[in-house]
């Protein structure tokens, strides 16, 4: 008989067990001679793979393995992180963070798929959004050249400052979450005629070139602090848009469901480039779409991963058994994967913050041919800063001059970036599809060492 961990265990009796068996982190830099070992062991519940997986991601770590186990009541975890520099963790005051952040999202974080009750991690050393509540813009839609800029104009003619956002395009659609304050009382704007009337507005410009019966939508709402992870919520923003249906797979993504009859599990193999997030993103999609990773691991090597999984669903009587189910889990992965891949230039800015940069800053682009892929902007106390890859709109390939052009209009540093992990590489002849080989076999290996290898935190 299948056995099934349903997402929706009551809140008391979880309580309980937490407090019977308080989660326990190990933060080892001895064991291994190249990265930083993070032991996670704890009871276990729906979604907090992603949890410790979100909270290592946020502060900026690479993971280049991972082995989990997570069968029955009990979650066993094993990170090998380093930082963006390839080297291990010797900040104490970081190490401490960590432990303190795993086991604090351990005890209270709640993740859900429900875009109403979502949590998120504050990043380590980063500003974002002050007060106890953000307004928050959510827009998709069909992406064309000069979206962004005409948003961005918007905002900042109804006197909205922007303080953070991110944007994704994938597929030809676009979704982007801008976080906004009131230029005048510099918070969250709490009028709700004038919500009302800036939602309105955003919504013209994103109808004003779509076809009658074209996807799309634009909310603009009060949350309170803290209460939406962004990258995540993109992630269900574009699948709610349904991005996934034109997938097709990029040059070295590949993804397999095959039927693992002996344990009723599904085994899920993923080969894609490596790249910071790949996890993350990832097991976003299992955890979205219900189903539990009772199994999993994941390496890295050169410039490729290899994930694996061992999953059933959430919901008892819920299954594999369609070939449907299976293509849209494929496509998903594939999606979740291509969203955060970039094409084209990266221009980095740094600057005074103020009302209408963002505007002024796609505005440049718009004006010089230039298509915005992906954008990362939020605040370091006065300044803003952002990453935004831009791509021409005829094809050909991107002046690096635009760094100076948008420099003159916003003054601050700027400069590009040709080497971003994110970057889609040219095709070559050592990325034909190979098969993948199970690695669930390093996976049991490992699971023995995990329950008699936790301890105090060394340095």
């Amino acid at each position: 008989m299948d056995i099934f961990y349903h997402p929706h265990m009551d809140r008391e009796i979880e309580s309980l067990i937490e407090r019977i068996h308080p989660p326990r982190v190990c933060i080892d830099n001895d064991s291994c001679r190249e990265c930083t070992v993070v032991k996670v062991d704890s009871a276990n519940k729906h979604g907090i793979l992603l949890e410790m997986v979100q909270v290592l991601t946020d502060l900026d770590l690479i993971i280049s393995r991972s082995y989990i186990s997570s069968d029955g009541g009990w979650f066993m975890d094993v990170f090998h992180v380093t930082d963006q520099a390839g080297k291990k963790l010797t900040d104490e005051t970081l190490m401490l963070h960590i432990q303190q952040k795993l086991c604090t999202t351990r005890r209270k974080g709640n993740i859900s798929s429900d875009e109403d009750d979502e949590t998120t991690s504050e990043p380590y050393g980063c500003d974002g959004p002050h007060s106890l509540q953000n307004t928050a813009l959510e827009m998709t839609g069909l992406d064309r050249p000069g979206l962004l800029s005409e948003i961005a104009a918007v905002l900042a003619e109804l006197g909205c400052t922007v303080t953070s956002g991110m944007a994704w395009t994938h597929n030809d659609r676009a979704a982007c979450i801008i976080y906004v304050e009131d230029a005048l009382k510099a918070g969250p704007i709490k009028d709700p005629i004038r919500l009302g009337h800036v939602q309105e507005q955003l919504q013209n410009v994103v109808e004003a070139h779509g076809d009658i019966g074209e996807r799309k939508s634009v909310r603009l709402r009060n949350l309170a602090a803290g209460r939406t992870h962004t990258e995540r919520r993109l992630h269900q923003l574009m699948y709610a848009d349904r991005d996934y249906e034109s997938c097709r797979g990029c040059d070295g993504t590949h993804v397999s469901v095959s039927r693992c009859k002996d344990k009723g599990y599904w085994v899920v193999n993923v080969r894609s480039r490596d790249r910071p997030k790949l996890l993350f993103d990832t097991v976003c999609v299992l955890t979205d779409l219900h189903y539990v990773v009772f199994h999993a691991a994941i390496r890295s090597k050169s410039s490729m991963a290899e994930q694996e999984y061992f999953i059933k669903h959430a919901v008892a009587g819920a299954c594999l058994d369609e070939e449907s189910e299976r293509q849209k889990l494929i496509l998903c992965l594939i999606a979740a994967i291509e969203r955060r891949v970039s094409h084209g230039l990266r221009v980095d800015i740094r600057t005074k913050n103020r009302t209408g940069l963002l505007s002024n800053v796609t505005r440049v682009f718009r004006e010089n041919g230039l298509s915005v892929s992906r954008v990362e902007i939020g605040t370091q106390g006065d300044n803003a800063v952002g990453s935004f890859f831009v791509t021409d709109c005829s094809g050909q390939q991107v002046n690096p001059n635009i760094a100076e052009l948008v420099r003159q209009e916003c003054g601050g540093t700027v400069f590009t970036d040709h080497k971003s992990p994110y970057r889609v590489h040219e095709t070559t002849n050592n990325l034909v599809a190979k098969p993948i080989v199970s690695i669930g076999n390093m996976l049991w290996s490992q699971i023995e060492r995990l329950s008699g290898s936790f301890g105090s935190i060394r340095s």
